[in-house]
Protein backbone atom coordinates (compact mmCIF):
# COMPACT_ATOMS: atom_id res chain seq x y z
CA UNK A 1 0.00 0.00 0.00
CA UNK A 2 0.89 3.71 -0.56
CA UNK A 3 1.08 6.91 1.96
CA UNK A 4 -2.36 8.91 1.04
CA UNK A 5 -2.69 13.29 1.52
CA UNK A 6 -2.98 13.43 4.83
CA UNK A 7 -2.91 17.87 5.29
CA UNK A 8 -2.55 20.13 1.95
CA UNK A 9 -1.26 23.20 2.58
CA UNK A 10 -2.88 26.17 0.13
CA UNK A 11 -1.68 29.90 -0.91
CA UNK A 12 -5.03 32.07 -1.86
CA UNK A 13 -7.65 29.34 -2.94
CA UNK A 14 -5.07 26.74 -4.25
CA UNK A 15 -3.29 23.85 -3.24
CA UNK A 16 -0.24 24.50 -3.16
CA UNK A 17 1.37 21.57 -0.96
CA UNK A 18 0.11 18.19 -0.07
CA UNK A 19 2.05 15.90 2.85
CA UNK A 20 0.92 12.35 2.24
CA UNK A 21 1.79 9.88 4.94
CA UNK A 22 0.10 6.93 7.21
CA UNK A 23 -2.12 6.19 10.18
CA UNK A 24 -3.03 2.73 11.84
CA UNK A 25 -5.36 2.81 14.96
CA UNK A 26 -5.23 -0.44 16.96
CA UNK A 27 -6.27 -2.20 20.29
CA UNK A 28 -4.77 -3.39 23.14
CA UNK A 29 -4.18 -6.76 21.36
CA UNK A 30 -3.21 -5.19 17.88
CA UNK A 31 -5.67 -5.43 15.60
CA UNK A 32 -6.15 -3.16 13.09
CA UNK A 33 -9.22 -1.09 13.79
CA UNK A 34 -8.33 2.23 11.25
CA UNK A 35 -6.29 3.31 8.56
CA UNK A 36 -5.21 5.64 6.23
CA UNK A 37 -2.28 4.47 3.68
CA UNK A 38 -0.35 1.69 4.87
CA UNK A 39 -0.53 1.07 8.23
CA UNK A 40 2.17 -1.63 8.42
CA UNK A 41 5.20 1.26 6.92
CA UNK A 42 8.57 0.21 8.15
CA UNK A 43 8.74 3.79 10.43
CA UNK A 44 11.54 4.80 12.42
CA UNK A 45 10.09 5.65 16.06
CA UNK A 46 12.47 7.97 17.28
CA UNK A 47 11.76 9.73 20.40
CA UNK A 48 8.30 8.01 20.73
CA UNK A 49 9.87 5.02 21.82
CA UNK A 50 10.75 6.40 25.26
CA UNK A 51 8.60 5.32 27.35
CA UNK A 52 10.04 1.76 26.32
CA UNK A 53 13.68 2.95 26.60
CA UNK A 54 12.69 3.39 30.21
CA UNK A 55 10.85 0.08 31.05
CA UNK A 56 13.95 -1.95 31.97
CA UNK A 57 14.81 1.00 34.58
CA UNK A 58 11.73 0.85 36.08
CA UNK A 59 11.00 -3.08 35.91
CA UNK A 60 14.51 -2.97 37.61
CA UNK A 61 12.61 -0.91 40.62
CA UNK A 62 15.06 1.76 39.81
CA UNK A 63 13.09 4.85 40.55
CA UNK A 64 12.32 3.89 44.08
CA UNK A 65 16.06 2.32 44.79
CA UNK A 66 17.81 5.71 43.69
CA UNK A 67 15.09 8.07 44.69
CA UNK A 68 13.46 9.25 41.46
CA UNK A 69 10.31 11.23 41.63
CA UNK A 70 7.37 11.04 39.52
CA UNK A 71 8.58 14.45 37.72
CA UNK A 72 11.94 12.71 36.88
CA UNK A 73 10.20 9.59 35.70
CA UNK A 74 8.20 11.70 33.40
CA UNK A 75 11.44 13.34 32.33
CA UNK A 76 12.95 9.86 31.06
CA UNK A 77 10.36 9.73 28.80
CA UNK A 78 10.49 13.38 27.66
CA UNK A 79 11.86 15.16 24.50
CA UNK A 80 12.05 18.53 26.68
CA UNK A 81 12.48 22.07 25.73
CA UNK A 82 15.59 22.62 28.39
CA UNK A 83 13.61 24.94 30.67
CA UNK A 84 14.96 25.55 33.96
CA UNK A 85 12.31 22.72 35.28
CA UNK A 86 13.52 20.15 33.19
CA UNK A 87 17.51 21.48 33.67
CA UNK A 88 17.13 21.24 37.49
CA UNK A 89 15.51 17.59 37.22
CA UNK A 90 18.18 15.94 35.05
CA UNK A 91 20.21 17.26 37.34
CA UNK A 92 19.10 15.58 39.83
CA UNK A 93 18.46 12.36 38.06
CA UNK A 94 22.41 12.23 37.65
CA UNK A 95 23.62 13.50 40.71
CA UNK A 96 21.26 10.37 42.11
CA UNK A 97 23.12 8.03 39.83
CA UNK A 98 26.22 9.12 41.04
CA UNK A 99 27.21 11.17 37.54
CA UNK A 100 27.31 14.68 36.01
CA UNK A 101 26.55 15.99 32.68
CA UNK A 102 29.64 15.50 31.41
CA UNK A 103 28.92 11.30 31.51
CA UNK A 104 26.04 12.17 29.18
CA UNK A 105 26.62 11.43 25.19
CA UNK A 106 23.58 12.96 23.84
CA UNK A 107 25.30 15.96 22.41
CA UNK A 108 23.93 19.64 22.62
CA UNK A 109 21.70 21.74 20.84
CA UNK A 110 20.01 25.40 21.46
CA UNK A 111 17.02 24.42 23.95
CA UNK A 112 13.31 23.82 22.43
CA UNK A 113 11.61 26.24 24.78
CA UNK A 114 12.90 29.33 21.99
CA UNK A 115 11.53 27.79 18.79
CA UNK A 116 8.30 26.55 20.56
CA UNK A 117 7.83 29.95 22.06
CA UNK A 118 8.85 32.14 19.02
CA UNK A 119 11.45 33.97 21.31
CA UNK A 120 15.16 34.42 20.62
CA UNK A 121 17.83 33.28 23.34
CA UNK A 122 19.20 35.52 25.35
CA UNK A 123 22.44 37.40 23.44
CA UNK A 124 25.80 35.43 24.59
CA UNK A 125 23.72 32.45 26.28
CA UNK A 126 25.61 29.04 26.00
CA UNK A 127 24.21 25.74 26.63
CA UNK A 128 25.77 22.02 27.30
CA UNK A 129 24.56 18.81 27.09
CA UNK A 130 21.61 18.96 30.18
CA UNK A 131 19.89 21.21 27.55
CA UNK A 132 19.51 18.43 24.89
CA UNK A 133 16.21 17.81 24.57
CA UNK A 134 16.77 13.53 25.37
CA UNK A 135 19.12 14.34 28.26
CA UNK A 136 16.37 13.06 31.02
CA UNK A 137 16.03 9.56 29.06
CA UNK A 138 20.38 9.53 28.96
CA UNK A 139 20.61 10.18 32.73
CA UNK A 140 17.85 7.52 32.76
CA UNK A 141 20.52 5.29 31.18
CA UNK A 142 23.42 6.07 33.18
CA UNK A 143 20.93 5.32 36.21
CA UNK A 144 20.52 1.59 34.93
CA UNK A 145 23.87 1.37 34.65
CA UNK A 146 24.55 2.26 38.10
CA UNK A 147 22.15 0.25 39.34
CA UNK A 148 23.55 -2.88 37.74
CA UNK A 149 26.86 -1.87 37.83
CA UNK A 150 27.14 -1.67 34.01
CA UNK A 151 30.40 0.31 32.66
CA UNK A 152 28.87 4.29 31.94
CA UNK A 153 30.98 4.66 29.05
CA UNK A 154 29.99 2.67 26.40
CA UNK A 155 26.14 3.01 27.49
CA UNK A 156 24.95 4.11 24.01
CA UNK A 157 26.74 0.73 22.28
CA UNK A 158 24.13 -1.69 20.99
CA UNK A 159 25.87 -4.21 22.18
CA UNK A 160 26.03 -2.77 25.87
CA UNK A 161 23.76 -4.20 28.33
CA UNK A 162 21.32 -1.46 28.85
CA UNK A 163 21.21 -1.28 24.79
CA UNK A 164 20.03 -4.88 25.14
CA UNK A 165 17.62 -4.10 27.51
CA UNK A 166 16.16 -1.53 25.48
CA UNK A 167 15.98 -3.84 22.16
CA UNK A 168 14.12 -6.47 24.35
CA UNK A 169 11.66 -3.64 25.52
CA UNK A 170 10.87 -2.44 22.36
CA UNK A 171 10.14 -5.78 21.10
CA UNK A 172 8.17 -6.60 23.67
CA UNK A 173 5.79 -4.01 23.88
CA UNK A 174 5.36 -3.93 20.01
CA UNK A 175 4.61 -7.61 19.92
CA UNK A 176 7.53 -8.00 17.41
CA UNK A 177 10.72 -10.10 17.61
CA UNK A 178 13.83 -8.78 18.28
CA UNK A 179 15.17 -9.23 14.73
CA UNK A 180 12.12 -7.80 13.36
CA UNK A 181 13.42 -4.40 14.21
CA UNK A 182 15.40 -2.52 12.11
CA UNK A 183 18.62 -0.27 13.89
CA UNK A 184 19.50 3.45 13.23
CA UNK A 185 21.32 5.60 15.05
CA UNK A 186 18.79 8.73 16.87
CA UNK A 187 19.23 11.96 16.77
CA UNK A 188 21.04 11.59 20.58
CA UNK A 189 23.17 8.91 19.37
CA UNK A 190 21.76 6.04 20.53
CA UNK A 191 20.19 3.06 18.78
CA UNK A 192 16.55 3.50 17.16
CA UNK A 193 14.53 1.17 15.71
CA UNK A 194 12.31 0.62 12.50
CA UNK A 195 9.06 -1.41 12.87
CA UNK A 196 5.56 -1.32 11.19
CA UNK A 197 3.61 1.70 12.09
CA UNK A 198 0.37 -0.47 13.78
CA UNK A 199 3.16 -2.20 16.04
CA UNK A 200 4.17 1.56 17.23
CA UNK A 201 0.65 1.87 17.38
CA UNK A 202 0.04 -1.64 19.72
CA UNK A 203 2.95 0.01 22.06
CA UNK A 204 1.01 3.15 23.26
CA UNK A 205 -2.44 0.95 23.05
CA UNK A 206 -0.47 -1.16 25.88
CA UNK A 207 1.25 2.22 27.33
CA UNK A 208 -1.93 3.94 28.06
CA UNK A 209 -4.07 0.54 29.42
CA UNK A 210 -1.17 0.03 31.64
CA UNK A 211 -1.71 -3.44 32.73
CA UNK A 212 0.74 -5.24 34.51
CA UNK A 213 3.17 -7.17 32.71
CA UNK A 214 4.05 -10.79 33.04
CA UNK A 215 7.97 -9.96 32.51
CA UNK A 216 8.03 -5.50 33.39
CA UNK A 217 5.34 -6.04 36.23
CA UNK A 218 3.84 -2.82 36.56
CA UNK A 219 6.56 -0.47 34.85
CA UNK A 220 4.08 0.71 31.96
CA UNK A 221 1.44 1.80 34.40
CA UNK A 222 3.62 3.73 36.34
CA UNK A 223 5.28 5.19 32.81
CA UNK A 224 1.67 5.85 32.28
CA UNK A 225 0.88 7.63 35.19
CA UNK A 226 4.14 9.66 34.91
CA UNK A 227 3.73 11.06 31.92
CA UNK A 228 -0.09 12.08 31.97
CA UNK A 229 0.41 13.51 35.67
CA UNK A 230 3.51 15.86 34.30
CA UNK A 231 2.91 16.20 30.31
CA UNK A 232 5.31 19.67 31.49
CA UNK A 233 8.13 17.50 31.67
CA UNK A 234 7.55 14.86 29.01
CA UNK A 235 7.34 18.13 26.77
CA UNK A 236 7.32 22.17 27.75
CA UNK A 237 5.66 25.12 27.24
CA UNK A 238 3.66 25.51 23.77
CA UNK A 239 4.61 21.93 22.82
CA UNK A 240 2.28 19.95 21.09
CA UNK A 241 2.51 16.85 23.47
CA UNK A 242 1.86 19.00 26.82
CA UNK A 243 -1.32 20.45 24.47
CA UNK A 244 -2.56 16.72 23.64
CA UNK A 245 -2.36 15.39 27.42
CA UNK A 246 -4.10 18.73 28.71
CA UNK A 247 -6.83 18.17 25.96
CA UNK A 248 -7.71 14.66 27.80
CA UNK A 249 -6.50 15.04 30.78
CA UNK A 250 -5.36 11.52 32.77
CA UNK A 251 -6.63 9.65 29.38
CA UNK A 252 -4.36 10.55 26.58
CA UNK A 253 -0.79 9.74 26.76
CA UNK A 254 1.12 10.98 23.93
CA UNK A 255 4.57 11.47 22.02
CA UNK A 256 5.88 13.47 19.17
CA UNK A 257 9.65 11.79 17.18
CA UNK A 258 11.33 13.43 14.76
CA UNK A 259 10.96 13.57 11.01
CA UNK A 260 6.97 12.96 11.08
CA UNK A 261 6.21 10.85 13.51
CA UNK A 262 3.28 11.56 16.19
CA UNK A 263 1.42 8.23 18.31
CA UNK A 264 -1.44 8.74 21.09
CA UNK A 265 -2.63 6.02 23.69
CA UNK A 266 -6.09 6.42 24.67
CA UNK A 267 -6.77 4.51 27.93
CA UNK A 268 -10.39 4.98 27.99
CA UNK A 269 -10.66 3.71 24.35
CA UNK A 270 -8.19 1.21 24.65
CA UNK A 271 -6.72 2.64 21.49
CA UNK A 272 -3.21 3.36 19.92
CA UNK A 273 -2.65 5.69 17.26
CA UNK A 274 0.15 6.21 15.09
CA UNK A 275 0.69 8.73 12.32
CA UNK A 276 3.76 8.83 9.96
CA UNK A 277 4.03 11.99 7.73
CA UNK A 278 5.85 10.52 4.63
CA UNK A 279 8.31 13.89 4.41
CA UNK A 280 9.17 14.03 7.78
CA UNK A 281 7.06 17.61 7.99
CA UNK A 282 5.89 18.64 11.44
CA UNK A 283 3.85 21.55 9.74
CA UNK A 284 1.30 18.75 8.86
CA UNK A 285 1.62 16.28 11.51
CA UNK A 286 -0.32 17.99 14.81
CA UNK A 287 -3.31 19.24 12.01
CA UNK A 288 -3.30 15.38 10.65
CA UNK A 289 -3.11 14.24 14.04
CA UNK A 290 -6.32 16.35 15.48
CA UNK A 291 -8.46 15.54 12.40
CA UNK A 292 -7.82 11.60 13.39
CA UNK A 293 -9.08 12.27 16.99
CA UNK A 294 -12.26 14.00 15.64
CA UNK A 295 -13.21 10.95 12.83
CA UNK A 296 -12.47 8.69 15.75
CA UNK A 297 -14.79 11.21 17.98
CA UNK A 298 -12.28 11.23 20.37
CA UNK A 299 -12.52 15.05 20.78
CA UNK A 300 -15.50 17.03 19.20
CA UNK A 301 -14.37 20.57 19.57
CA UNK A 302 -10.53 20.79 19.30
CA UNK A 303 -10.81 24.45 18.39
CA UNK A 304 -11.59 25.66 22.14
CA UNK A 305 -8.99 23.07 23.28
CA UNK A 306 -5.02 23.61 24.02
CA UNK A 307 -4.69 21.73 20.58
CA UNK A 308 -6.63 25.00 18.47
CA UNK A 309 -3.22 26.35 17.25
CA UNK A 310 -2.74 23.37 15.20
CA UNK A 311 -6.13 22.86 14.19
CA UNK A 312 -6.51 24.83 10.75
CA UNK A 313 -3.15 27.24 10.99
CA UNK A 314 -3.34 30.11 9.46
CA UNK A 315 -0.49 31.33 7.11
CA UNK A 316 0.72 34.71 7.23
CA UNK A 317 3.29 36.27 5.41
CA UNK A 318 6.70 38.73 6.87
CA UNK A 319 3.83 41.99 6.51
CA UNK A 320 1.25 39.97 8.53
CA UNK A 321 -0.77 39.09 5.31
CA UNK A 322 -2.60 36.15 5.18
CA UNK A 323 -1.27 33.50 2.09
CA UNK A 324 -2.99 30.43 3.14
CA UNK A 325 -4.20 27.47 5.59
CA UNK A 326 -3.15 23.90 6.72
CA UNK A 327 -6.05 21.99 6.43
CA UNK A 328 -6.35 17.93 6.67
CA UNK A 329 -7.87 16.15 4.30
CA UNK A 330 -6.88 12.71 6.16
CA UNK A 331 -9.70 10.41 5.68
CA UNK A 332 -9.80 7.08 7.97
CA UNK A 333 -11.01 3.79 6.81
CA UNK A 334 -12.96 1.29 8.87
CA UNK A 335 -11.09 -1.93 9.05
CA UNK A 336 -13.16 -3.94 11.81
Amino acid sequence: MAHVPLVEVTRGNDVESIHLGSVAVVNTRGDLLYQAGDPNFPTFTRSTIKPFQAAPFLRADGPAKLGFTTREVALLCASHSGETMHIEAVQSMLRKAGCDEHRLRCGCHEPLVYAATGTRPPFGETYNQLHHNCSGKHAGFLACCELHGYPLASYLDPAHQVQQAVRSSVAHFAGISESGLRMGIDGCSAPNYAMPLSRLALAYARLAHGDSDGLYGNALKDLYQAMTRHPEMVSGTGRSDLAFMQAAPNDWVAKVGAEGVQVIGIRSAGLGIAIKVADGNSRALYTAAISVLRQLELIESPEMSPLAQWVRPQLTNFAGLRTGEVRAVVTLEKTH
